[in-house]
C-alpha cells in the first residue's frame, strides 16, 4: 500500500526533472545560435534610433533599410563563403564597379542588348573572381595580398574606360527597373528582391548540399578535409568566383537603382562585406559562419546609415558607429562560443 504513494511522489519530480532538462536544452539551444549576437545588436540598434525619431520605426523606413542593405548584402553573402573557405577578396568593391560600368559602357555606348550585355558583364566579374583565385593558390600568396593588388588593377581599369566619368541612362528603361530601379512597395526596390533570391540560393547551397559541408570542412581543418577527400583547391575556386559573381549582380543593382555608375563607386564595399559577415558570426580564421547572420549583418549597417540620416547626425559619424558595433558583435559571439562550446 506504500507502493502508490511512493509512485505518485515520483511522478511529479520526474516530470519536473525532464522539464527541467527540456527548458536547459532549449536555452541551450537559443544561445548557442551563431546569429544571436548581431541580433541582439540590431534590436539595440532598432530601439535607440525610435528612442530619437518615433518616424524610424516604421514601414516605409524599414523598406528603406532592406534597400539601402541590398547591395552590400548580395556582395557580402558572396564574401562568406570564401570567408568561411578561409580565404578574403579585398577587389570586389573594384569589380562591383568595373562590372558595373562594363554593362552601362556595353549598353549605352555598344548598342548590346541587355540581356546579353548582363551576361557578358557578369561573366567578366566571376572570371576576375577566377583569376584571383588563381593566382593565390598558384603562388601560394595569401589571398590578402593577391586581391589588394587586384583591387588596384580593376579600379584603375574602370577609370580607363570611363575617363573617369560615371555613365548615366537619362531615359526610362526597362533594364534598369528590372536590375533595382523599379519600386515593388514603397520604399522597397527590385534591388531587395534580387537579395533575396541570391540570399537563398546561397543559403541552400551552403546549408543544404554536401558542397556547403567541404567550405566548411576548407575553412576548418584543411589537412584533415584533404584527407576525407576534400577537393580543397576546387572549393576554393569556386568560392573565389562565387565572390566575384556577386560583387557583379551587387554593381548591376546599383547601376539599376541609381540609373548611373560611376567607376569610383564601391570603394570600401570589401570591408563593409567582410564586415557584415563577422557582425553576423563568421569567423575571419575559417571553418565558420552563416548565409542569415551575413544578412542580419547587411540590415544592421543598414540600419546604422539610415538611423543616423533620420537623427541628423553627420555622415562620418556612421564609420564610428559601424566600428563599434562591430566590436560588440563580435565580442558576443565569441563569449557565446566560449560558454556553450561543450554543446559541440
Amino acid at each position: 500500500m506504500n507502493e502508490a504513494p511512493e509512485a505518485g511522489v515520483r511522478a511529479p519530480a520526474a516530470a519536473a526533472g525532464l522539464s527541467g532538462r527540456t527548458a536547459r536544452e532549449h536555452l541551450r539551444v537559443v544561445l548557442g545560435v551563431r546569429e544571436l549576437g548581431v541580433l541582439i545588436a540590431l534590436l539595440a540598434i532598432i530601439a535607440v534610433f525610435t528612442l530619437l525619431n518615433r518616424a524610424f520605426l516604421t514601414l516605409d523606413t524599414f523598406g528603406d533599410i532592406l534597400t539601402q542593405a541590398a547591395e552590400l548584402g548580395v556582395a557580402a553573402v558572396g564574401i562568406t563563403f570564401l570567408m568561411i573557405a578561409g580565404e578574403f577578396d579585398l577587389s570586389v568593391g573594384s569589380n562591383f564597379a568595373f562590372a558595373g560600368v562594363l554593362l552601362a559602357l556595353l549598353v549605352t555606348r555598344h548598342g548590346l542588348a541587355p540581356v546579353a550585355a548582363v551576361g557578358l558583364a557578369l561573366a567578366a566579374a566571376g572570371t576576375i573572381g577566377l583569376l584571383n583565385g588563381v593566382v593565390t593558390l598558384a603562388t601560394r600568396i595569401p589571398s590578402f595580398i593577391t586581391t589588394l593588388g587586384t583591387m588596384m588593377l580593376w579600379r584603375g581599369l574602370a577609370l580607363a574606360l570611363t575617363g573617369g566619368w560615371p555613365i548615366t541612362i537619362l531615359t526610362t528603361s526597362t533594364m534598369l527597373d528590372v536590375l533595382g530601379g523599379r519600386a515593388v512597395y514603397s520604399t522597397v526596390r527590385v534591388s531587395a528582391l534580387w537579395w533575396l533570391i541570391v540570399t537563398v540560393i546561397f543559403w541552400i547551397l551552403l546549408a543544404k548540399t554536401a558542397y556547403g559541408n567541404w567550405v566548411f570542412a576548407t575553412g576548418g581543418k584543411r589537412e584533415a578535409a584533404r584527407a576525407l577527400g576534400v577537393p580543397v583547391r576546387r572549393v576554393k575556386l569556386v568560392n573565389f568566383t562565387l565572390a566575384g559573381l556577386s560583387a557583379g549582380a551587387a554593381g548591376f543593382m546599383q547601376f539599376g537603382r541609381m540609373g548611373s555608375m560611376s567607376p569610383v563607386w564601391g570603394d570600401g564595399l570589401a570591408l563593409e562585406a567582410i564586415a557584415a559577415a563577422v557582425i553576423g558570426g563568421t569567423s575571419l580564421m575559417g571553418g565558420a559562419g552563416t548565409i542569415l547572420g551575413t544578412v542580419l549583418g547587411a540590415i544592421t549597417m543598414a540600419a546604422i546609415r539610415v538611423g543616423l540620416v533620420m537623427v541628423g547626425a553627420p555622415s562620418y559619424w556612421y564609420t564610428a558607429f559601424l566600428g563599434a558595433v562591430v566590436v560588440v558583435a563580435v565580442v558576443l559571439n565569441v563569449k557565446l562560443e566560449e560558454a556553450f562550446a561543450w554543446r559541440r
